[in-house]
């Protein structure tokens, strides 16, 4: 998908300036239909070979002209094909929406048009007249309280983050020098899955989660998965407090952009606090350009500044420039060294801070 800043000339071969909008206008209704198709399991019905409609609707308990037209519709999405005609197969796109693939996304779909996010979305003008969170006028709590507090939410929550790091624990445990440290602190690491990679490519190093009860809930497991769990700790508390000490490396990967500046600050300044001589803050998230670069910036169709407004709607975080991570690591006491984008997981980029 193009950028919405593109022009026509920039759009899709034939495309106009018309088609563009009304590709866009009609985004929400592209994700619920990958939202009814992973509820209604349409990809592990079809399985690996070609199926009629008529027979994916009655293994779904569905009508058969409904799902034929959910099935038409995902192709025309590129997710499956119909050959032939009034049979549909998978597409490599459409394999991820599988929820039994070591690279699913499915959770992170489900979790991605979820009521609970979308409404937040609707309030977006009123986020943008007052930078008031929208997620919290709605729902009278903040964004993670009402995960604790609903806990089928919360766990897949955790598996949609999970999925979404997955890309990133391929390409972070060689796109990075992790044998010149002892042991390293994920904070704010959730299940574990970006740590373990890297404990698993590194067995010279030891390793501690930091996270919330919920956010710890399926790390457990996924350390006993990769018999890890005699060199990895799990710790449950608040980055907003404390963080605990004895490693020499402290990662943080996608935790300052649910923040506002001030507490971005609070998160790294604890991890100051307990940084030994020739430790390291390394930060693992996107880095936008000063100014929008529709040239670059049009690659990953603007996903990453419509991560930037999801932030502001449903958490008050924010996606930052160099420029403002540079700030944040300042008034933290840290000195930002280098910024190098991850290889393998764009739009990542390893953010290198020390004591200043």
């Amino acid at each position: 998908m193009a950028h919405p800043g593109a022009t026509g000339a920039d759009t899709a071969a034939g495309a106009t300036d018309h088609d563009l909008i009304a590709r866009l206008a009609f985004g929400s209704m592209a994700a619920q239909t990958l939202r009814a198709a992973v509820r209604l399991g349409v990809i592990e019905l079809l399985g690996d070979t070609p199926r009629p409609a008529a027979d994916v609707a009655a293994d779904a308990g569905a009508e058969h002209q409904p799902m034929a037209r959910l099935l038409r519709a995902l192709t025309g999405l590129g997710l499956l094909r119909e050959t032939p005609p009034g049979s549909f197969s998978v597409t490599p796109a459409g394999t991820l929406l599988h929820p039994g693939r070591p690279d699913s996304l499915a959770s992170f779909l489900r979790m991605f048009t979820e009521p609970v996010i979308i409404r937040a979305w609707e309030h977006l003008d009123d986020s943008v007249r007052t930078g008031e969170i929208a997620f919290d006028s709605v729902f009278g709590t903040d964004f993670f309280s009402h995960l604790a507090r609903h806990p089928a939410l919360s766990s897949e929550f955790n598996v949609a983050m999970s999925q979404a790091t997955s890309e990133t624990a391929t390409a972070l445990p060689h796109a990075f020098d992790f044998g010149r440290f002892t042991a390293v602190t994920d904070v704010g690491g959730g299940d574990g899955t970006l740590l373990a990679a890297v404990l698993a490519a590194h067995p010279g190093i030891e390793g501690v989660v930091l996270d919330t009860v919920e956010g710890l809930a399926e790390a457990p497991d996924t350390m006993a998965r990769g018999g890890l769990e005699g060199r990895c700790s799990l710790v449950a508390g608040d980055f907003f407090h404390t963080v605990p000490g004895g490693s020499d490396l402290y990662l943080v990967k996608n935790v300052l952009h649910d923040w506002t500046d001030d507490q971005a600050v609070t998160i790294l300044r604890n991890c100051r606090e307990v940084l030994p001589p020739g430790g390291l803050v390394l930060i693992v998230e996107p880095v936008l350009p000063e100014a929008v670069d529709t040239t670059t910036d049009a690659a990953d169709g603007g996903i990453t500044y419509l991560s930037d407004l999801n932030m502001l709607v449903n958490v008050g975080g924010r996606e930052r420039t160099r420029t403002e991570f540079e700030e944040v690591c300042r008034r933290a006491g840290l000195t930002l060294t280098s910024i190098t984008p991850l290889a393998g997981a764009a739009p990542f980029a390893l953010i290198e801070a020390v004591a200043a």
